[in-house]
């Protein structure tokens, strides 16, 4: 037996934000990534509770791939405020940063009540507000952890185009295809299902048609709520049914060298496509394909990308990919984003392959991977 619920109300459309005028809460610890505050795009966040009189501290030392020192940090922030709320703003970073602030406070202290969390995501990507996933970091072994819980669960989620008008384009390209991946992964996934499914389905449709607008024109309002909708059905797909191989992979030149994470994903997702499809630029075309291929197949037609036959359709689905990152001016490889020498990459392919190998998300990958597989797509990266 399966099941599937939804448990983040979510809040979107225009006047999202007057929510926060609405809310039961009147002592909230805010957790913010430090941009939204230096920026002054925090006061989109206070001015609503501030209307609805409530007291609020504001805990911004957040970075990308959180550490644990940082989380730390924020459990000591928490203690000290006794919130009846936690608020988190910005990206994917510190919507992460509050899930594990507010469970790893709770295992420490079996006590404390569990705060209800409200998160408000400023990028378009990570779908970080309804997944039960986070992702915090060992900086001295260079390490990231998936921790999964739906605990994690934000109660809320608020999604306002106001928050990512001015995304720059470089963002937006990495957060895109970071839906993209989500959207895509999910619905090959071992656990997929037909309610996760039509939600990813609808991602990619979205990603096909608003994706590009976005990234080249900032004003785009409409086309930027597209995408601020189309990641959190993405998040919404892949917390039912999981990811793969790709994330897992991805996770490490994250780790390893700071690759950002959508661009990390999106350099690997032509590799992941022609490992999991097995198919080529040489491939034939077989009297019948599985599971995995059909979806993938699916998915290009989503896209408008009908081809002649099921080979050339899923090339075709790669081709696209990889004629987004160029248009997007993404790094289409390793070595063309000059974070590290040819010979320091090949130095961490061991290490990297023992981590995507043993990453939560790589044990949903619809084809089961060797070290010997993962290492080849690697070092095909560079």
């Amino acid at each position: 037996m399966k099941e599937f619920d939804i448990k983040t109300k979510i809040y979107f459309g225009p006047g999202a934000l007057e929510r926060l005028e609405q809310i039961p809460y009147h002592r909230c610890l805010i957790i913010a990534d430090p941009f939204v505050v230096t920026s002054g795009l925090i006061r989109l966040i206070l001015e609503p509770l501030e209307k609805n009189s409530a007291i609020f501290r504001i805990f911004d030392d957040v970075v990308p791939d959180p550490p644990i020192g940082k989380i730390v940090a924020g459990i000591q922030a928490l203690t000290e405020f006794d919130p009846d709320s936690i608020v988190a703003v910005g990206g994917g970073s510190a919507i992460d940063s509050a899930k594990a602030i507010r469970e790893i406070a709770i295992q420490t202290n079996p006590n404390r009540i569990r705060l209800p969390l409200i998160a408000i995501p400023t990028t378009s990507g990570t779908g970080s507000e309804v997944t039960s996933f986070s992702v915090i970091s060992d900086p001295d072994n260079h390490t990231k952890y998936p921790l999964v819980s739906d605990s994690m669960l934000p109660e809320e989620a608020i999604l306002d185009v106001e928050l990512v008008r001015s995304v720059p384009a470089a963002v937006t390209a990495n957060t895109g295809m970071d839906v993209f991946t989500h959207a895509l992964e999910s619905y090959v996934s071992l656990r997929y299902n037909e309610f996760s499914a039509s939600l990813a389905e609808k991602a990619i449709e979205i990603v096909g048609s608003y994706l590009l607008r976005s990234f080249l024109d900032a004003g785009d309002t409409h086309a930027r709520q597209k995408m601020h909708v189309a990641s959190t059905l993405a998040g919404l797909a892949f917390n039912a049914s999981g990811l793969g191989l790709n994330h897992g992979m991805a996770h490490q030149l994250g780790a390893q060298f700071h690759v950002p994470h959508g661009a990390a994903n999106a350099m690997l997702l032509p590799h992941i496509i022609e490992f999991n499809s097995q198919i080529t630029p040489h491939s034939k075309s077989r009297k019948e394909y599985d599971h995995t291929v059909r979806c993938y197949v699916t998915l290009a037609r989503v896209l408008g990308l009908q081809n002649f036959n099921t080979i050339t359709t899923v090339r075709a689905l790669i081709a696209w990919t990889q004629f987004m990152m160029k248009e997007m001016d993404m790094p289409i490889n390793m070595s063309s984003t000059g974070t590290c020498t040819q010979e320091e990459y090949e130095a961490a392919i061991p290490a990297m392959v023992e981590g995507a190998l043993a990453d939560a998300c790589t044990v949903d990958n619809p084809r089961r991977p060797t070290k010997h597989d993962v290492a080849q797509i690697y070092r095909a990266l560079w």
